[in-house]
């Protein structure tokens, strides 16, 4: 089966994904959401938004070439732009990212990380990072045994 279509009937559902195949399912986005909620955590300990930090990194890890303008962040972090732009003047507000104007096209604003946003996010990294070496093994499985799964079916999860 190709990527399924978010308007897929009950029907096909039911029919193309077996028992074994939620259980897949409902693992794989229990592991998620505990990272998820490490995540969160580990934000608010640390006295940021979850949001707020997944624009640090989105910032600082976008691909090379990428430019960091509100449009690739917003593409990115899945906000609307005006999302993103509120998230932006929070950031900017708090010293962890400026805005500044392109040197070729003084019309295009580029977001970028100051020294503290550097510093937040660092922290940040290395606890995710750490985290990953834990729960990492168990949300590599449960993405393991579902894209073994679908190859080994032709797509299906019967």
């Amino acid at each position: 089966m190709s990527t399924p279509s978010p308007s897929m009937s009950k029907e096909q559902v039911r029919h193309d994904i077996s028992a074994a195949g939620y259980q897949q399912l409902a693992e794989f986005r229990y592991r998620i959401r505990e990272f998820l909620h490490f995540s969160e955590q580990a934000a608010r300990a640390n006295s940021i938004e979850p949001q707020q930090h997944q624009l640090l990194l989105a910032i600082k890890g976008l691909p090379t070439g990428t430019r960091p303008t509100v449009t690739s962040l917003a593409n990115r972090m899945c906000l609307r732009h005006h999302s993103t732009v509120e998230l932006i003047n929070r950031m900017v507000e708090r010293g962890a990212i400026v805005r500044r104007h392109s040197e070729h096209d003084r019309r295009e604003v580029l977001i970028e990380l100051t020294p503290l946003g550097e510093e937040i996010l660092q922290k940040l990294s290395l606890l995710h990072w750490q985290e990953l070496q834990t729960s990492g093994p168990a949300l590599s499985k449960a993405l393991r045994a579902i894209v073994d799964h679908s190859s080994l079916k032709g797509g299906d999860c019967n």
